[in-house]
Parts: structure tokens; C-alpha cells; sequence
């Protein structure tokens, strides 16, 4: 368990869901996804450039956690961008026998952006579903802002939900990017 204390200010926490909710599922190759990557890289920037934000918290699951994991990775090769530290904060370490359908690809990919991140934090020790939740608020709570792919007028009951929910209750600064549409909002507090 990493002991580095985060900053509230000039941080960002990310949320969204997990590939399974999207209309292109798994399919990463669809102009749907990659559009939606390229507005996760997009709002990248501007919290870069005109937020003064360094410090990026993604969840390390796959979907949204991971494709911005992923443009993240690729924002901080580039040249102006060196200064960006991503955290991946995991709910707990997954013992193999215990993984719920986790491919072996997608498990590379998580063991690669862990190492290419700044850090890695894991919540707990233990393998249960609150764990989800403290992971979520963790993130939140060492944030400022909040980026989350998330359709706001659903109202699913989802991880996403409940940490978009509580962003807005401690008053986080949030952009919504609509995961149909690509539409971004920015709920008030």
C-alpha cells in the first residue's frame, strides 16, 4: 500500500463504466469508442493546460478506467505533458483463483499501465463489493474534479452513479461525457 498523500487540489478522479454498458461492448475498434477516447483525451488537455491539474486517479477496471489509463499514458509522452502523474487506485489485489472473468489480455493491460503509472494504490485486503465503493470515494475524496462517462438522465444504479453522486455532494468540479452522444456537460454542484 502506497503511503503518498495527494493533494485535493489539482487532481482529477475518473469514472465510467465498464464495456459491457456501451452499445460497441468490447469492441474497441468502433468509431463510438474511439471517439470517446479521443474526447477523454481531449478533456485531458484542457484540465492540463488551463486547470493546472497533474495528478490523474483512474480505477484500473476495465472500460473507462482503463482506455483512460491508456490516453493518459499517451498525453504524458508528449512533449509539455512530462509533468502528469497517474494513480491507479484498485478496490483489492484479485487472487487468481478468485478473478471473475478477468482474460489474461485484460489483466496485461492493467499489469502494464500499473507499471507505467506514477503509482498504484489498493484499498483493502479484502476481496468484497464495499471495497468498489471506498475505491470510488478514495478517488473522489483526493480530487478536485471528477471526469465521468456517465448518461445522468438514466438513473441506473451503478458505481458510476454513486460516484457521480458523491462528487456532486462535496462539491467536486465535474464534467459529464454522455456515453452515446460524446455530449459534455458539467452538472452544478
Amino acid at each position: 500500500l502506497s503511503r503518498v498523500i495527494y493533494m485535493n487540489q489539482y487532481a482529477c478522479a475518473i469514472t465510467g463504466h465498464r464495456p459491457t454498458r456501451f452499445c460497441f461492448g468490447y469492441n474497441e475498434e468502433d468509431p463510438l469508442c474511439q471517439k470517446l477516447k479521443e474526447c477523454l483525451l481531449e478533456q485531458f488537455r484542457i484540465l492540463h493546460d488551463e486547470k493546472f491539474v497533474r495528478t490523474f486517479f483512474v480505477g484500473g477496471a476495465l472500460g473507462v478506467d482503463m482506455w483512460a489509463g491508456e490516453q493518459l499514458l499517451t498525453l504524458r509522452a508528449q512533449t509539455g505533458y512530462e509533468d502528469i502523474k497517474i494513480v491507479v487506485v484498485v478496490p483489492f489485489i484479485a487472487r487468481r483463483q478468485r478473478q471473475m472473468c478477468i482474460r489474461d489480455r485484460s489483466r496485461h493491460r492493467l499489469k502494464k499501465l500499473i507499471q507505467n503509472a506514477n503509482d498504484s494504490i489498493v484499498i483493502s485486503h479484502s476481496a468484497d463489493v464495499s471495497s468498489y465503493k471506498k475505491r470510488n470515494y478514495y478517488m473522489v475524496d483526493h480530487a478536485e474534479y471528477l471526469i465521468g462517462v456517465f448518461d445522468n438522465q438514466k438513473k441506473l444504479r451503478s458505481g458510476t452513479a454513486q460516484t457521480v453522486n458523491y462528487a456532486l455532494h462535496q462539491g467536486k468540479v465535474i464534467t459529464l461525457i454522455h456515453p452515446d452522444t460524446m455530449e459534455i456537460t458539467a452538472p452544478a454542484p
